[in-house]
């Protein structure tokens, strides 16, 4: 599979190469540092399309594809992997729900404000004791004439304190059954409706994550996403396409760390010369492209038949789980390859390798999507 881009993919690769090189390469330390969720860059992100990347124009976004996608994200991820996750969870998730889900009027009144990010988007499944297992959440939602009541509580969401409005999946039927769940749009300010505790996180600690509570919180009907009983298939659908925006995540984060190995490799010397030139760092930086082009053509052959229409689970699924491991695989041999620098916080190694290890974890774990890929095989 030859990759060639598109005339859109080039010019996007540039302005947001550009854009991070003057944005977020002079403060990601610090917002690392202080765990600060810069709003004001997301603000100048939207400004530039790149809030609504998947969004089509007649709603306000940049209506590209999903090579264009992975293009943004992992442009962003080379230097700094906390702002290429809130923009993936933006996009994917809260905007990509509705986007996918919704009904024209939801559409109409969400997505350009998502798009532009006059709204920051949250998206929210997972609880405290269910993990991965969303069956059998606790978090309710009971129909009171022309409302629902929701109660109870979601955690490790991405923005949950800053976001202005959530997609939230609660249960509507039994425990246990995946037509037992609904997914409604519920906005900051509505009453019953709050933030929780923020997670002191290992790394993507610019990237906010917090618990979002639910007490005997009123929402209509019209907020409703699709059919009652429809959330928990119509999450499964959003994370297909949430499994490219980690995998672009996790690629973006290797060929950031790689970059940095290859830069030190060619001006650290040993014994007279580069240590580039010692065949032990060379066999292993040769380990590591190698791995970032595989990676990066299971998340091109994903979004190709993503954009045909076709199912792509188990491709979504492949190029997650192998994004995600060689990303961490490469930060550590970046880390190696820098030596007792590579363990300072003066050089990006340190970051990579701490943030690398979230792609594994999140928005459902490698041994998951091995599950999800062995599933498919035996179809």
């Amino acid at each position: 599979m030859e990759i060639v881009e598109n005339e859109n993919q080039v010019m996007i690769r540039q302005m947001v190469r550009d854009f991070a090189e003057k944005e977020i390469r002079p403060h990601f330390m610090e917002w690392d540092e202080t765990q600060e969720f810069p709003v004001p860059l997301f603000k100048k992100l939207g400004g530039l399309g790149l809030m609504g990347v998947l969004v089509p124009e007649e709603y306000g976004g940049s209506g590209f594809g999903y090579n264009e996608y992975i293009t943004v994200i992992s442009e962003i991820a080379q230097v700094c992997g906390s702002i290429g996750l809130s923009v993936a969870a933006h996009n994917s998730l809260c905007t990509g729900h509705i986007l996918y889900h919704g009904s024209e009027e939801q559409k109409r009144k969400y997505l350009p404000k998502l798009a532009s990010a006059e709204f920051i988007g949250a998206w929210g499944l997972t609880e405290t004791g269910t993990g991965s297992d969303a069956g059998g959440m606790a978090t309710t939602a009971v129909k009171d004439g022309d409302y629902y009541i929701l109660n109870g509580s979601k955690n490790f969401i991405t923005h949950a304190i800053s976001g202005d409005v959530a997609v939230v999946i609660v249960r509507t039927g039994e425990k246990g059954d995946s037509h037992g769940m609904s997914a409604f749009i519920v906005e900051k300010g509505t009453p019953g409706f709050k933030s929780g505790k923020k997670e002191n996180k290992l790394g993507m600690r610019a990237s906010e994550t917090a618990e979002l509570i639910f007490e005997n919180c009123r929402v209509h009907k019209d907020q409703l996403i699709g059919e009652e009983g429809k959330g928990f298939i119509q999450a499964m659908k959003v994370l297909d396409g949430g499994r490219i925006s980690i995998g672009a995540l996790a690629l973006g984060i290797a060929q950031g760390a790689f970059k940095a190995a290859v830069k030190y490799s060619k001006e650290r010397e040993q014994f007279g010369q580069p240590i580039a030139k010692f065949q032990g760092i060379a066999f292993k930086l040769a380990d590591m492209a190698t791995k970032i082009e595989a990676a990066e053509l299971l998340l091109l052959q994903a979004a190709a038949m993503k954009m045909r229409g076709e199912k792509m689970t188990k491709e979504s699924a492949m190029a997650k789980y192998y994004a995600s491991e060689i990303s961490v695989e490469v930060s550590t041999d970046a880390v190696q390859i820098f030596g007792g620098y590579g363990y300072t916080k003066d050089f990006p190694v340190e970051k990579f390798y701490r943030d690398s290890k979230l792609c594994t974890i999140g928005e459902g774990t490698s041994e998951i999507q091995k599950l999800v890929i062995s599933r498919e095989l035996f179809k």
